[in-house]
């Protein structure tokens, strides 16, 4: 046994790295009882087994997006790169698996998670003999506490929350965190949003590259920002820029808009949609209330997009198709 997976109970309880090395205690306690079990006799504990170890989603998806950013923030990117990829070579299999299991093809079952096993087995003593223990040598204790709390989004295989770590009062969720990170850029000319830095430039940017037409309707119905993109489904100019909606729109369908607004502004609806065709396409429309922390209304967001092609599409595309 390595010296982590014989020391991490050292760790204090709620550790993010104490508790990956709890997590892989699970996992190996699953396959254990997976291996006991035959699936032609009783499906239904063989199942609820599998499912339990799908579950390692939450232990990849915490380590690419928590773990590995924090180690590429020191100069170690081979986890990003590499470990990476081995995730996404283990869930084609647990993909694979959990068809076999649906369509009840039973033969040969066993060698396929003996196959998952030696996987998943590899995976954990690298984590165990490679990964955790560099993290624990590289990260600082405020890294492993900013963690935790980004864990906490992501969840864990276990069915109750692991201990908080550290004790907090109260858990803060990410739009309301205000803690201030070293980030590796300069926050000169950028605004903080729900989550992120981004300067005028990158938000006009974003708005102009975005494949949707959006217009903001402040709470007093008048038209404040539309985004002037390259395909743009319905025309809009600068003229539109404090009027009031009712007058943007054709006469035949002010009195929906209207009434739209009314039913935002007293609380009764969040959304409305339509979808039309429109110029031999279909469009998609939608309206979004939007409301501050307090509930209290601040306008209307009016969504339009082009999905002809979006409702066409069949099967999957997992590659690229540049080369076509």
């Amino acid at each position: 046994m390595n010296d982590f997976a014989s020391s991490y109970d050292r760790l204090p309880d709620g550790h993010p790295a104490r508790v990956y090395m709890e997590e892989n205690i699970l996992i190996k306690k699953i396959f254990e009882e997976l291996f006991r079990s035959d699936i032609n006799e009783d499906f239904e504990t063989f199942f609820n087994l599998f499912n339990q170890l799908c579950e390692v989603e939450k232990h990849f998806a915490r380590k690419e997006n928590q773990l590995f950013p924090y180690l590429e923030k020191y100069g170690w990117t081979s986890p990003s790169q590499n470990m990476w990829a081995f995730h996404d070579q283990i869930r084609d299999e647990i993909k694979a698996l959990r068809k076999r299991i649906e369509d009840k093809i039973y033969d040969n079952i066993l060698n396929e998670v003996i196959a998952l096993y030696n996987s998943l087995s590899h995976l954990m003593q690298v984590e165990e003999g490679r990964l955790l223990p560099n993290a624990l040598n590289m990260l600082s204790e405020d890294d492993w506490k900013e963690m935790r709390e980004g864990d906490e989004e992501i969840g864990w295989m276990f069915s109750t929350p692991p201990t908080p770590y550290p004790e907090v009062e109260a858990y803060v969720h990410p739009s309301q965190d205000t803690k201030k990170r070293e980030l590796p850029f300069s926050l000169e000319d950028r605004t903080h949003y729900d989550e992120g830095y981004l300067t005028p430039e990158q938000v006009n940017f974003i708005f102009k590259f975005l494949p949707v037409d959006i217009t903001y309707v402040d709470e007093n119905d008048k038209v404040v920002f539309y985004n002037r993109g390259d395909d743009r489904v319905f025309p809009r100019s600068a003229g539109i820029i404090g009027r009031e909606v009712k007058f943007c729109h054709p006469p035949k369908s002010v009195d929906q808009v209207l009434r739209i607004l009314e039913e935002f502004k007293a609380g009764r609806q969040d959304t409305a949609e339509f979808w039309i065709q429109f110029k031999g396409k279909f469009i998609h429309i939608r309206y979004f209330a939007v409301r501050d922390d307090n509930q209290v209304y601040k306008g209307v967001i009016e969504m339009s997009q082009d999905v002809t092609d979006i409702r066409s599409l069949e099967g999957e595309q997992r590659l690229l198709d540049w080369d076509d």
